[in-house]
């Protein structure tokens, strides 16, 4: 039988949240994680997607995630909280805490909540997104665990810590900023030591410190920060808001979830929501910002560039073209569900496959 290579959003969306209902989530909560690992697939940052499922299970499976948790308030002074996920799934303790900031800018015209005790929480884009429809403007950061030295040093200590940044406009795209404060992905890398490729110089470093286009050499070594001692520094403010700050982990304490079976990740996040009705009308904001980004987008183009984007404008554009022809799923990772779907008694190829054709007629279902 040949396997289906693209998938309809919602049917893999509802595949997931059966499987994790499985595994002791409530149907919100399985949502939540499923939605949150869907609409990266749909953005175009695949490995933050679905391709994450099978470690999530595979964690409540050893114990080291508590998919029953009572998420805890263990801080709460006006507009200042602190959570502790008590080790529930990161999206939906991430969800809790963005949620609770939202609910208390509205109050106090700004809010701030920090977590511990969580897990990987998926990107930084699915929370800015959220508060974008409730008119709001987001910050969030989180830490994670080693894959990048400090400037001057050899070995990873910190995270390729993430930030993201969501602001709401009126007809134009939003400002959606979701990154990383590595140069590059390590996946990237992983992909070009499975291909035998090397990879540009500035990349990463080898064991030794040295930096290397060799990709192996590179994954046994770690990933750069973005913009050097910049990176570097931004990275540890992260870690420290995210870590120091809230009591999780940080640096070598926060554990790597893919190889750490004996421990709970420990992540921390922070969330900074800002209401923006307490500065002026937000109708009136939207307009401004639909200026602001107008007036980038018709700046003088360098040659050969067609058009200027705006951070979260090309991820939006991803969504929208596999929102109508399907996501695309590698074979190993379609085999993977199909073995867990057997696991679980569900029959992944019945339901979920809607690929469309170049032309745009929707292909047969395959079951």
């Amino acid at each position: 039988m040949v396997l289906p290579t693209k998938f309809d959003w919602e049917k893999l969306q509802q595949f997931c949240i059966e499987i994790f209902e499985k595994n002791g989530l409530s149907n919100k909560d399985a949502t939540t994680v499923s939605e949150s690992l869907v609409q990266a697939n749909l953005r175009g940052v695949d490995s933050h997607g679905v391709v994450r499922t099978s470690i999530y299970i595979k964690r409540v499976e050893e114990g080291l995630i508590n998919p029953e948790a009572e998420i805890a308030m263990e801080q709460e002074k006006g507009a200042v909280t602190l959570l502790n996920g008590q080790n529930h799934f990161g999206a939906v303790v991430g969800t809790k805490a963005m949620n609770m900031a939202i609910r208390k800018s509205k109050k106090y015209g700004a809010a701030l909540v920090g977590v511990k005790g969580s897990n990987h929480f998926g990107t930084g884009a699915y929370y800015a997104l959220k508060a974008i429809e409730q008119d709001t403007l987001l910050i969030v950061v989180s830490n994670a665990s080693q894959t990048m030295p400090p400037t001057g040093g050899v070995r990873p200590f910190l995270g390729t810590n993430p930030l993201a940044v969501g602001v709401p406009a009126g007809k134009e795209q939003p400002f959606v900023l979701d990154m990383a404060t590595s140069v590059v992905a390590r996946g990237k890398i992983i992909v070009a030591a499975q291909k035998n490729e090397e990879i540009p110089l500035g990349w990463a470093i080898d064991c030794n410190g040295t930096e290397t286009t060799d990709a192996q050499a590179a994954l046994d070594g770690s990933v750069l920060p973005l913009g050097g001692a910049k990176g570097y520094g931004i990275s540890m403010f992260i870690d420290i808001l995210s870590g120091v700050l809230t009591g999780a982990g940080f640096g070598k304490y926060v554990n790597n979830m893919y190889e750490n079976w004996n421990d709970p990740q420990n992540v921390g996040h922070f969330f900074i929501a800002i209401d923006i009705n307490q500065f002026m009308p937000v109708d009136q904001f939207k307009s401004r910002m639909d200026l602001y980004i107008q007036e980038i987008k018709a700046e003088p183009k360098a040659p050969n560039v067609k058009e200027i984007f705006i951070p979260g404008e090309i991820e939006k554009r991803i969504e929208e073209e596999r929102k109508k022809n399907g996501i695309a799923l590698p074979e190993k990772l379609v085999e993977e569900f199909i073995q867990l779907g057997e696991k679980y008694g569900l029959n992944f190829l019945s339901t979920e496959w809607t690929g469309h054709a170049a032309n745009g007629s929707e292909k047969e279902t395959i079951k």
